[in-house]
């Protein structure tokens, strides 16, 4: 109503909640920390014709008097009612229900908050939370506990997760996914009891098989039951006086509404969760704001109808990528699946058409999302390319660029489509009496797309770039809110200036104090063009958890320890060393894809200790916790195999002792192998090496990961020389221009004329910069030194690693071990207790290597 404007209007909203308005949305954000919520502007709850009535809950509604009383005894007459009273949790059908907690509020989300907090403080370890429900919100509400200190576990009936959005295949995937990131997952089988103690107290959730999980709190995120209590009483007070019930409800409960979001009775309106169409009412927030605004426009003279429900969702959920849209199902007749899945990296990917393959009807994405944003705007359009395209996770690259008409609808919660955001950039009178829109926040603002769950953003990007770069108006490449440059152009104006300090460059190019984006990429570009130790100087606060403590942090709080192992070669008394350290310290041993030994387990304090044991054998940092070169893959080679044709060990070796230590903007992996045969896997690298009887072959901008890409070929016949100077300038070239946390793959990709661009630079010269890109990686290479033997060398540097600062010798007791296959693994809660560990109660500065 406001966005078309309240002249006329006299607006009374009624709410039972103690809030303004808020984004249930998203929820989930205020269960990690205090935030806004509120929808829309604050200011709007003020304006002239509108009165919100907060704690004023609607016990009765009159239609024969167009009244609506409340709690605190008000009465409310109306012209126009619109019911929005959305839904309730649904409770769990045992024994035990009452104990549990619910996620559908704000004032639930901050009880579980209190809740985790007070059980942790009692217990002394993790609290066990259960979440009954597999689907968004339950998966939702368990990482919200898990990140609150808990340890979650999902349980859900199905025989997979999020059931009502995902197919099997997708739901296993995703089941993967969730397990990889620390949580329990119980499928395929249903809880049946909340057990509690003689005092009350949660101890487990009993299963249908009879096992009981243990639990110290219980949520129920089972499903909706739709708020109709007002309509049944009013059915009911009608009926006592003789009359026909004025509302029809719905089988499964909520009012029948049609397309015109009439419930049928003169004047009385029902949009969201209460809103029964065709039979359905449907929890998801697009339909709701479609309702709402087709309500708008019918009080405002308007012909709008409701098109049916947009079950589109998308999981919102860190390092869990998880998407559904249309007809994932394939429920349409003759609709045609292409499918890709690979189950042991967790991603699936299905798009649905039509028989012809031409028309989009739906998908599926876990894993890998990202061609959702292109695709989710095509439903029911032709698309542009073969379906097979999309796939990006089975053909490596990237979704095929699309040119969205202007009636696609690219926010779906909100319903805005491509022409409006473009009318908005090109001020064709989307927003009357303003300025064109050039940035994100204003596109925001003056349309709301982007401004519920989020999904949109990265496509309203797109679309404000390509229409800015029409109009001739150059596009943003600012690095963050504090720098308006991009990362090549402050790389540059550091190396010119040669600028060694956070708060120089800040002082000359920046404002404010700098966040996590702009800290560490301006740590690593200070630490790729100085070689200086990185935590010198003032750098360690600038750096990432990782590289504050030199070592990966592990989901325990321990840390895992990485020797180099140059070419996966190494002695049998190096070997010896590391079992006797894994020993000494009891720490997990695990021999990686990358040819490397990992020590998983050592706690902050025990970090000097492993290193100077690893350091006087020999050994030196392995690098795994920087944006630097991790390994350098291969094969044995022609010093071992029948089908070698070149040393690929010996080659393997020269590269990982050149390169170790590069800082730049991502991780760097590289593989050698010694024939056409690619035992190392090569060209799965960003620099692969390939031996042929003609010589090396180099190709680079291969990754793995969630978005794997095969690396191409550069150069090929070349000597031993001409293919180090090759990479030499191919990574410089690369750290000089990227953009921050950007793969090489991306990089090429981005850049003008992509490989044929990098082979004019690197092979060719175009730019004349070859000598000086050779030139910056000699300084590397002279400069290198290994960050732990630095370290240990230094009694300050050594201050970094203490757990607490006024007790400097005293263990993190709070980390506990246990045997298991004859190796070594975090203690469990349950076993935590048993073995009689508690968390020490100390004035600590946590584990921050600052914290001096």
């Amino acid at each position: 109503m406001a966005a078309r404007g309240l002249e006329g209007f006299e607006v009374t909203a009624l709410t039972e909640e103690a809030h303004l308005p808020y984004d249930r949305v998203a929820l989930s954000k205020a269960l990690l920390g205090d935030v806004d919520l509120t929808l829309g502007e604050a200011s709007m709850w003020d304006a002239a014709g509108v009165d919100l009535r907060r704690g004023s809950r609607a016990v009765r509604i009159d239609t024969a008097a167009r009244l609506v009383h409340t709690s605190d005894g008000g009465q409310h007459p109306y012209d126009e009612l619109v019911l929005a009273t959305g839904s309730d949790a649904a409770q769990l059908p045992f024994p035990g229900a009452e104990a549990a907690h619910v996620y559908r509020t704000l004032d639930d989300v901050w009880l579980l908050r209190r809740e985790i907090a007070r059980l942790a403080d009692k217990l002394g370890r993790r609290p066990k939370v259960v979440v009954i429900g597999g689907g968004l919100l339950g998966i939702e509400a368990a990482a919200g506990a898990q990140q609150l200190g808990g340890d979650a576990a999902v349980v859900n009936r199905s025989r997979w997760l999020m059931n009502a959005q995902l197919d099997e295949g997708a739901g296993q995937a995703l089941g993967r996914l969730i397990a990889a990131k620390g949580f329990e997952v119980h499928t395929g089988v249903a809880p049946g009891e909340v057990v509690t103690d003689d005092a009350g107290t949660v101890t487990g959730v009993r299963m249908a098989d009879e096992r009981v999980l243990p639990a110290d709190l219980v949520v129920a995120a089972v499903g909706i039951t739709p708020r109709d209590e007002l309509l049944r009483r009013a059915n009911d007070d009608a009926t006592a006086a003789g009359h026909e019930a004025p509302f029809a409800l719905g089988r499964r409960g909520g009012v029948v509404i049609d397309a015109r979001c009439s419930t049928g009775v003169d004047g009385v309106w029902a949009v969201g969760e209460v809103a029964n169409f065709e039979g359905e009412c449907v929890g998801l927030v697009a339909p709701a704001n479609t309702m709402a605004e087709i309500v708008a426009d019918r009080l405002h003279g308007g012909e709008a109808t409701f098109p049916g429900f947009d079950t589109a969702t998308k999981l919102k959920l860190s390092g869990v990528d998880v998407a559904s849209f249309g007809d994932a199902f394939a429920k349409e007749p003759g609709a045609l699946e292409i499918v890709y899945a690979d189950p042991a990296r967790g991603v699936y990917q299905k798009i649905v058409t039509t028989d012809d393959a031409r028309t989009l009807l739906g998908g599926i994405f876990v894993g890998d999302a990202t061609p959702y944003q292109s695709l989710r705007p095509l439903l029911g359009r032709e698309l542009p390319a073969e379906p097979g395209a999309f796939l990006t996770a089975a053909g490596g690259g990237e979704a095929p660029e699309t040119e969205l008409p202007d009636d696609a609808v690219l926010c779906s919660c909100n319903n805005v489509s491509a022409g409006t955001l473009r009318d908005a950039v090109n001020a064709c009178g989307t927003c009357e009496g303003r300025e064109p829109v050039r940035d994100i926040p204003g596109l925001k603002a003056c349309t709301r797309a982007g401004t519920q769950c989020g999904s949109c953003v990265p496509m309203i990007k797109k679309v404000l770039e390509k229409e800015l770069q029409k109009s001739g108006v150059t596009v943003s490449k600012a690095l963050c809110e504090h720098f308006e440059l991009s990362r090549q152009e402050l790389f540059d104006a550091i190396r010119v200036l040669q600028l060694t300090s956070f708060e120089d460059i800040l002082s000359r190019y920046g404002k404010g104090a700098g966040c996590d984006i702009c800290k560490p990429t301006i740590a690593s570009i200070l630490a790729s063009q100085h070689s200086a130790y990185v935590l010198d100087a003032g750098r360690g606060t600038l750096q990432d958890t990782n590289d504050r403590a030199l070592a990966n942090m592990q989901k325990d709080g321990t840390y895992s320890v990485v020797p180099r192992i140059p070419g996966g070669e190494i002695t049998p008394d190096r070997l010896a060393v590391i079992a006797a350290v894994a020993k000494k310290y009891g720490l997990y041993t695990k021999i990686t894809g990358g040819q490397r030994i990992d020590l998983f387990g050592a706690r902050l304090e025990q970090l000097p200790l492993i290193w100077g044991e690893l350091i006087e054998a020999g050994m030196e940092s392995g690098q795994a916790y920087g944006k630097s070169l991790r390994t350098v893959k291969s094969c044995v080679g022609s010093t071992w195999c029948r089908y070698g044709v070149l040393d690929s060990v010996g080659m393997a070796i020269k590269l990982e002792l050149r390169y170790r230590g590069l800082r730049s903007p991502h991780k760097l992996k590289l593989g050698v192998s010694g024939c056409a045969r690619e035992c190392a896997e090569a060209r799965g690298k960003d620099v692969g090496v390939i031996a042929t009887s003609d010589g090396w072959n180099l190709y680079v901008g291969g990754n793995g990961g969630a978005n794997p890409a095969h690396a191409q070929l550069l150069a090929g016949g070349l000597d031993d020389e001409t293919l180090v100077k090759y990479i030499d300038r191919y990574f410089m070239y690369y750290i000089r221009t990227a953009d921050r946390l950007q793969r090489t793959a991306h990089w090429q990709a981005d850049l003008d004329g992509g490989l044929d661009h990098v082979r004019q630079v690197v092979v060719e010269d175009s730019l004349g910069i070859a000598e000086e890109l050779e030139t910056a990686m000699a300084a590397h290479v002279e400069n290198y030194e290994d960050e732990w033997a630095a370290t240990l060398k230094d009694p300050e540097r050594l201050r970094r690693f203490r757990p607490f600062v006024n007790a400097p010798d005293a263990a993190d007791e709070s980390i506990v071990h246990v045997s298991e296959r004859d190796q070594i693994r975090p203690a469990t809660a349950a076993e935590r207790v048993s073995l009689g560990a508690t968390i020490p109660v100390r004035t600590a500065a946590g584990h921050s290597p600052e914290g001096v």
